[in-house]
């Protein structure tokens, strides 16, 4: 028994075997062509769906397992440990537009919207960042003016994961400029078929290969009024739900890839030698290898106690911010110590160590830098003392 099995129940445990089982027998063999190219998203959401995976904590009647938030903590970690960038894909097609549709979509907007979602026969994503507007939400310029019975939305968003193959996107737009965004700005369901919606370009960036993180521009992009999400004007509202869950998986996603690298380096180190003696007994080395235990205990059991909190319906702003900023600097520290302990050949692509360097740098930025995670959590603390 793993040490930390006794904060998870039986069949938690059960499914994290499965989860592990399947990654590494379905996910790995093709963790290689993902990254080059070969093998697009929407291959990937399809097997994920075909297992069940991509709707593991959504409602049964929605085509979802309806388990709990951690079993979607442990899948992430399991995915991440093979390759983030699936991870993240899963992530953005499943949650970022899954999540606040069984919160607050209508009936037909689920049957319509969440089932194939759940079911892998449709990719999602989010449209929250653009240029101009990527911590600073109330920053968002898309607008959405209506017009008969459909929105008219005008506006550019950017680093939008899945968004090279998204079928449905989370979009956030403002519909009353005579207020702050706050209460101003709403969430609608885009359908990209329709020809106002533009791929102007996938970016090719450091880490989080395969995962069509794009800029997407609106051109006048027609949304039936029947798929604002929510109430008209509650776009914050809708936003804040979906990124307490957010942050726990992307969290979780880098525990497992820190968890792997971890791995690979205590086993090198053990049969590396200098000096005709393992490196391991080198406190340069074997220090690193005490501080990485001690950082994948503790991400890993903050990451626990957030998604249990919103498993039971407590409200996890503060919590979730903490433990995905804890998770992204401590999944960088971990990968990177790794690294160092490879020496050379971790920088070669004979190991995913360098691969794991790239994602993990990449995770401080996304789904809410560090800095502003921080600005989120003291914010939260004034509040809790009443200042």
């Amino acid at each position: 028994m793993r040490g930390n099995d006794i904060f998870y129940s039986g069949e938690e445990i059960k499914f994290r075997a499965e989860v592990k089982e399947y990654a590494a027998a379905e996910i790995l063999p093709l963790s290689n062509d993902f990254d080059e190219g070969t093998i697009k998203i929407r291959e990937i959401v399809k097997k994920l769906g075909e297992k069940g995976y991509m709707g593991v904590s959504m409602p049964k009647e929605y085509g979802g397992q309806g388990k709990s938030v951690v079993f979607e903590m442990i899948l992430c970690e399991e995915l991440g440990a093979i390759n983030y960038g699936v991870a993240a894909v899963h992530i953005a097609s499943s949650l970022f537009l899954g999540y606040p549709l069984v919160r607050f979509g209508t009936e037909e907007q689920k049957k319509k919207y969440l089932v194939p979602i759940t079911t892998g026969q449709r990719v999602s994503g989010m449209g929250m960042t653009e240029p101009t507007a990527g911590s600073d939400v109330a920053g968002t310029k898309t607008e959405a003016v209506l017009e008969g019975d459909f929105y008219i939305l005008k506006g550019e968003k950017r680093f939008i994961g899945c968004g090279s193959e998204a079928d449905f996107l989370l979009t956030f737009a403002i519909t009353d400029p005579s207020v702050h965004a706050h209460k101003g700005m709403t969430a609608f369901i885009a359908e990209t078929s329709d020809p106002g919606f533009e791929l102007v370009k996938v970016f090719d960036l450091l880490g989080w290969v395969g995962v069509g993180v794009s800029h997407l521009r609106y051109n006048n992009l027609k949304v039936p009024r029947d798929n604002i999400l929510g109430k008209l004007n509650h776009g914050f509202i809708v936003a804040g739900y979906e990124l307490d869950a957010e942050r726990v998986a992307a969290a979780a996603a880098g525990i497992g890839m820190a968890r792997a690298a971890f791995e690979i380096a205590v086993k090198y180190s053990s049969e590396r030698k200098q000096f005709d003696v393992p490196i391991r007994t080198f406190e340069g080395v074997n220090f690193k290898v005490a501080d990485m235990a001690i950082g994948l205990e503790a991400m890993s059991l903050l990451n626990l106690k957030v998604a249990r909190m919103i498993e039971e319906g407590v409200t996890a702003s503060k919590e979730s911010a903490i433990s995905k900023l804890f998770a992204a600097e401590g999944t960088f520290s971990v990968v990177n110590d790794a690294l160092q302990i490879m020496g050379g050949i971790g920088l070669t692509k004979e190991y995913p160590i360098e691969k794991f360097f790239r994602d993990a740098r990449a995770l401080s930025i996304a789904g809410g830098t560090n800095e502003i995670l921080k600005y989120l959590i003291q914010r939260e603390v004034y509040k809790e003392f009443g200042l």
